[in-house]
């Protein structure tokens, strides 16, 4: 599938039913698209199943909270309406994108509590998110926005306001050919890139950051959880930017990401090693299990 993402075949779920592609809008004074009330999900899809789509559904759900709101479908009728879209759609290996939102309503303002809540699904297929760089390894810059403090927003929800940032500094990265940036949090120390976690290797032994104050990845967990099955210790804790020049090899996480190595973060070089190939490799194998 290519082209414009609102001006393409096949069907998207919409508050309970199949819409075509092209119909399947929203009117332009939608509360989320004025004050970001709006959660999403993305999620991959291999060989017809997606990788683990019930925590999936369940944070969408547990998102919405934090943002205060509930969506109106169970988990269970979330998990329904995406094996719909994928079916409907004919896919098998697709990107799944599941997002709820406060809609138009009676009011517009900051306040929303009298206007509808609204989901939908949607699904098509998308290749590798940073092309070729899972072989010569991702070129990151560093941006200059990071994470906010814990108090000032909700960082555990996955919410569309949250990526203001991470598309400023993703345009900034790739004005200087790089593919994505990696971002320091309020304190400076390391935090992410602008929808992938990052892992560090030294001396055999992994790194990577505490998720205090962004999100704590559905890939991440399981990565951690693949590295901990091979033995290799795995140190959760706050990074340094003096660190970076003594880490051998790097990569990225997230659903989008899969496992994807770094070959550079802005002065600081690193070889795609043996781990992060071995990463690649094993997530693979688990999200084709």
């Amino acid at each position: 599938m290519a082209g414009a993402y609102d001006d393409r075949d096949g069907l998207i779920w919409m508050d309970g039913a199949m819409q075509p592609w092209r119909e399947a809008n929203v009117h332009v004074l939608t509360h989320a698209m004025h004050y970001a009330s709006s959660v999403f999900e993305g999620e991959r899809a291999y060989g017809g199943r997606i990788f683990k789509s019930r925590a999936h559904s369940e944070r969408l759900r547990r998102s919405a909270s934090m943002i205060d709101f509930e969506i109106p479908f169970t988990v269970d009728e979330i998990e329904a309406a995406k094996a719909e879209v994928l079916a409907a759609n004919g896919l098998t290996d697709a990107y799944v994108r599941a997002i709820a939102w406060r809609g138009a309503g009676e009011d517009m303002g900051v306040a929303s509590r009298r206007n509808p809540v609204r989901l939908a699904i949607a699904a098509w297929e998308w290749g590798a998110y940073y092309g070729d760089a899972r072989v010569r390894g991702a070129r990151l810059d560093i941006a200059k926005w990071r994470r906010p403090a814990p108090e000032t927003a909700p960082f555990q929800a996955k919410a569309a306001g949250l990526y203001m940032i991470c598309t400023m500094s993703k345009h900034a990265a790739e004005a200087k050919g790089c593919s994505d940036a990696m971002m320091f949090d309020y304190r400076g120390f390391v935090a992410e890139a602008t929808g992938a976690n990052i892992f560090f290797v030294r001396d055999g032994e992994v790194h990577t950051p505490i998720p205090d104050c962004f999100l704590d990845g559905i890939t991440r967990r399981s990565v951690i959880d693949l590295l901990r099955a091979r033995q290799i210790q795995v140190h959760e804790r706050h990074i340094a930017p003096s660190e970076l020049e003594g880490f051998e090899q790097c990569w990225l996480t997230g659903t989008a990401a899969e496992v994807t190595p770094v070959g550079q973060i802005g002065d600081y070089n690193f070889e795609v090693g043996a781990l992060a190939r071995q990463m690649v490799e094993d997530y693979d194998r688990l999200v084709r299990a």
